[in-house]
């Protein structure tokens, strides 16, 4: 069985920010469809909780899943340049405060309404509607820095920021600022997020046709696409049927009964053990490592000494490699090594060290224990509660498990708490935890923006330090790719000095491919683009 791993970095020089895609190695397809359908297995566990909906999601499958039916303006390459998609030329001003996109005259919606200027505009708009609620798009569109869509002509807008605003472009490539019908917008803007046949209406290659939540999502064939990217018109496929189906075991099941033709979110220890036929692909992807987030704001953790003692403390190079089979490289800093602006000095610059750790903890005053072996100060123990989002695979589970034990080697408890998202989100909101994990797909690193700023709608830490603000809007309003790089360098490098986010591993996506199918091309975190694909 053929095993590929591709690690996917896009050059420095490249303005870029949270969901970029690649296509360059896909030729136009023939116009001619070969027709069949094409099963896809997919995680998917949370998208009925209100996360079909990708301008207001942050969950990387509503993307995934969405780009299908939601275009977006530009498209970015491999190299990190943009070439036309729905907008067929733009300029950018001098200062980068207005970007002024002419856009393609023959777009049409599913619904049999125009892709015009009005439409870039009524979605625009609705993404930094407070009443959308949207995260992380309305990060993307610069949140407090828009200004507004203007109208020039029926296939002419331009879209101002009260500052610089260097990811806009980039952030423009995204499922996350992807169209939907101003009709649907309209009519049915309140049920985006549930989804579904005539809610979710867009101008890609596939119309959505039939959802049955926590079940399957069914996706036809737009035969009237004719505006790719690289002049794709409508797929080779009719139908594209995404089976959801959480648990791991059952995807590969699938995969190796051909009961579906391609299952993604495949776990390393799950990879190596599936059928002749069939093939798997891995992908690193940049972004915001898997990581914990240490809340400095709510218990233990506003000692910075004990916060860097947590991080000392674990053995993270033996259970990564352990627990993810070699496939995915130990993280050092808040970048993952395939994002621009990486910094590989850090690599090894702070490695396990129990007894630093317990010297650091001796130093907080942590100096008692109590009977269990967990140090003691003022009658107090020293526990952290981690809060962690369900479902939680196998392979997380495991780490966490083994990042417990070495904490506890030193006196430090941590108690884990798995909660459904409501739960989960009783205690996220208001930040009563003491650590929480997750990792963030993103090309940018003004993705950090959204986890260190003051503001910041990620900010699990709740670091408040003017100085790092700055250095964030300094960043995000710079043109200049070497400063940018420069003040990106000082945040890692702060970071793994103060230690509000402890980064552990960069994952990929592994995807199985089975052998019916044919062009399958993948965005740069290792998500399936299915304009070419053909079945057989």
């Amino acid at each position: 069985m053929p095993i590929s791993f591709l690690r996917r970095a896009i050059p420095l020089g490249a303005t870029v920010a949270v969901s970029a895609l690649l296509l360059s190695s896909c030729a136009a397809p023939s116009s001619d469809s070969d027709g069949g359908e094409l099963v896809w297995s997919i995680e998917g566990a949370n998208l009925s909780a209100g996360h079909m909906d990708p301008q207001v999601s942050q969950l990387d499958v509503s993307g995934m899943v969405q780009r299908a039916v939601l275009d977006s303006l530009v498209f970015q390459e491999d190299d990190g340049s943009f070439t036309p998609w729905l907008a067929k030329e733009w300029t950018v001003s001098d200062d980068s405060t207005e970007y002024t996109f002419v856009l393609r005259d023959d777009v049409t919606f599913t619904d049999g309404e125009p892709f015009d200027a009005d439409a870039v505009k009524t979605n625009f708009d609705r993404i930094v509607d407070p009443e959308t609620e949207s995260a992380q798009a309305a990060s993307m569109m610069g949140a407090d820095f828009y200004e507004g869509t203007e109208v020039v002509d029926e296939h002419t807008v331009k879209v101002s920021f009260s500052q610089p605003y260097a990811p806009f472009l980039q952030a423009a490539s995204t499922p996350q600022l992807g169209f939907y019908s101003p009709a649907a917008l309209e009519e049915s803007a309140d049920q985006l997020k549930a989804g579904g046949p005539g809610i979710t209406v867009g101008t890609g290659p596939f119309e959505l046709t039939e959802y049955t939540p926590d079940q399957e999502i069914v996706y036809t064939r737009n035969d009237d696409y004719a505006w790719g990217p690289h002049g794709e018109t409508a797929p080779k496929i009719e139908t594209l049927r995404v089976e959801i189906q959480p648990e791991a075991s059952v995807r590969t099941g699938v995969i190796e009964s051909g009961e579906a033709d391609l299952a993604s979110n495949i776990p390393p220890n799950l990879a190596g053990d599936l059928g002749d036929g069939i093939t798997v692909d891995s992908i690193e992807y940049p972004g915001l490592p898997y990581s914990l987030y240490l809340n400095e704001k709510y218990g233990v953790f506003a000692d910075e000494k004990v916060r860097q003692a947590f991080a000392l403390g674990i053995d993270v190079d033996p259970a990564v490699e352990e627990i993810f089979f070699g496939q995915f490289p130990r993280a050092w800093s808040v970048l993952g090594s395939t994002t621009p602006g990486y910094d590989a000095s850090l690599e090894g610059a702070r490695p396990f060290d129990a007894d630093a750790a317990s010297a650091l903890l001796d130093e907080a005053g942590w100096t008692e224990r109590d009977s269990d072996g967990i140090r003691m100060k003022d009658g107090e123990r020293l526990s952290a509660r981690w809060i962690a989002w369900t479902p939680v695979p196998d392979d997380r589970a495991a780490l966490a498990n083994a990042i417990q034990s070495d904490l506890k080697n030193i006196g430090f408890e941590v108690v884990r708490e798995t909660l459904e998202p409501g739960a989960y989100n009783e205690q996220y909101e208001p930040k009563t935890f003491d650590l929480t994990d997750w990792g963030f797909s993103g090309v940018d690193p003004d993705f950090l923006r959204a986890h260190l700023h003051t503001e910041g709608f990620q900010n699990a830490s709740q670091v408040t330090d003017p100085e790092i603000d700055a250095l964030l809007e300094q960043a995000v309003a710079s043109n200049d790719q070497d400063q940018r790089d420069e003040i990106y360098t000082q945040l890692q490098e702060w970071n793994a000095d103060y230690t509000a986010i402890v980064p552990l591993y960069s994952p990929s996506a592994i995807t199985a491919v089975g052998e019916r199918v044919g062009g399958l091309t993948y965005d740069l975190y290792g998500r399936p683009l299915f304009y070419d694909v053909s079945v057989g």
